[in-house]
């Protein structure tokens, strides 16, 4: 059981399911107390989904900021109310003729920051309720675009109508709806009709386990060796190790300023600072205000 245990798994999600399953999933194969996911992945996409295990919960939100990677299929001449394979078709164009570098330039326009209308199937809100339940009632409540940033989109393959991609982009960004946009700007129209996560927050897919990987590595008494400890899952995170009189007073919520805090552990901008003790637990989170060189507590885990 590992009621107790707090940590990082990561876990390779399949097609078909939900991440709300899978998480459901992995508090039932781990005994686990409490089990949160850091991202959202549609049921059809597969690949990488980080599950928090128990006092991780609280770590969630410094993963959802963290920058993405994905390996696409646009499928074009297709347009459906979804952006994606499992939508309606809504708008057909036949007699697809692109060539490479027209497709390649095409999408090299969409590297950068861009506005991007979020999809009405979507699960962000709208006076809480997911956009995706009241689209399917009829009742579509458009939000209004939104920047994100395309580091980079490698064209892997072009094979008429579909084109197989890489992307690499900000938290935020749906695939779904740069695939509609790219076939937008090619002028025929298309949508997504496979993806998969390989990238996300510093952990790829040599991170994952499969559902079946997890339950066996359970079973067998070795999920000690996927677990992600907590110190260690917050990878760019600046770090500082604590000696006993700034745990203390840590413990007791007291004010910190850049006098309690080693020099080399942060700089002059604004940021989160993981705090550390002797033996490479974790303690705390800061948030590291720029002006007046002061501390804010984000979390403590004492």
């Amino acid at each position: 059981m590992l009621q107790e245990e707090n940590g990082i798994i990561v876990i390779d999600k399949p097609a078909g399911v939900s991440s709300a399953k899978v998480v459901s999933n992995v508090k039932s194969v781990l005994g686990a107390r409490k089990v949160g996911h850091t991202g959202t992945l549609d049921p059809f996409a597969t690949g990488i989904l980080i599950c928090c295990i128990n006092k991780a919960t609280r770590l969630a939100r410094f993963f959802l900021a963290g920058p993405k990677k994905y390996e696409a299929v646009l499928y074009l001449g297709i347009e459906t109310d979804t952006q994606d394979a499992t939508g309606s078709v809504i708008r057909r164009i036949e007699g697809i003729n692109l060539t490479i570098p027209v497709v390649e330039s095409t999408c090299k326009q969409f590297i950068g920051p861009i506005e991007q209308q979020p999809p009405i199937y979507s699960a962000l809100k709208h006076n809480g309720i997911p956009l995706y339940k009241l689209a399917r009632k009829g009742k579509p409540v458009q939000k209004p675009p939104r920047l994100v940033y395309i580091y980079d989109i490698c064209i892997k393959e072009v094979n008429l109508p579909e084109i197989r991609f890489d992307v690499s982009c900000s938290s935020g960004t749906y695939i779904r709806t740069l695939c509609a946009d790219i076939g937008t700007a090619l002028g025929c129209g298309g949508h997504l009709m496979q993806l998969r996560r390989v990238e996300s927050s510093g952990f790829n897919l040599n991170d994952a386990l499969s559902l079946e990987e997890l339950e066996k590595a359970y079973r067998s008494g070795t999920i000690g060796r996927h677990m992600i400890h907590m110190a260690d899952a917050l990878k760019h995170m600046p770090m500082c190790m604590v000696n006993q009189q700034l745990k203390d007073k840590i413990s007791k919520g007291l004010s910190l300023t850049g006098k309690d805090i080693a020099p080399d552990s942060h700089n002059d901008s604004d940021g989160f600072l993981k705090i550390v003790d002797d033996h490479h637990e974790l303690i705390a989170i800061l948030s590291h205000q720029s002006v007046g060189k002061t501390y804010r507590y984000c979390c403590v885990f004492l």
